[in-house]
């Protein structure tokens, strides 16, 4: 019996927060959703660990150090893949710089605005939602932005 080629796919998600800002990319035409935004992140290599993989994209990605802090959330996204979300501090000093083969733009968004950007990756709206879930009671007025999410 054959499997599906999505099965046993595993990825790796990092979310940088930096003063109330969240550090995204804008994915480069040359890759799969071109012009969406998402958190940095990619696929674990078999011989790689979570932490592993991620230290590596964020390097491919923003040609930037960045150290796992701790293992947050996990989805399997609409086509199959096992994404893992990990809290993630970027080295201090260190400029993201985009890799123009995977990475047309680095920004920073705070929760309300990612929340309302046509551009978002839909497959990030999950990791959203949680956010919303965990810090809204703790921010005047965010419950009703997080709701936006399920209008956009």
């Amino acid at each position: 019996m054959k499997t599906s080629k999505h099965l046993h796919r595993y990825g790796v998600v990092g979310v940088v927060v930096e003063r109330d800002r969240y550090l995204l990319i804008r994915r480069s035409q040359s890759v799969l959703a071109p012009g969406k935004l998402c958190f940095p992140g990619g696929g674990i290599e078999p011989d790689e660990t979570p932490q592993q993989a991620l230290v590596r994209e964020f390097q491919e990605e923003l040609g930037i150090s960045v150290r796992p802090i701790r293992f947050d959330w996990e989805n399997i996204t609409p086509w199959g893949v096992h994404l893992q979300w990990w809290i993630t501090e970027r080295e201090p000093n260190q400029t993201p710089v985009p890799n123009p083969n995977e990475v047309a733009e680095v920004l920073y968004l705070t929760l309300p605005e990612m929340l309302t950007h046509p551009d978002m990756l839909e497959s990030n709206r999950d990791y959203l939602e949680r956010l919303c879930q965990v810090i809204g009671d703790r921010s005047s007025g965010l419950e009703l932005k997080c709701q936006c999410i399920d209008n956009v």
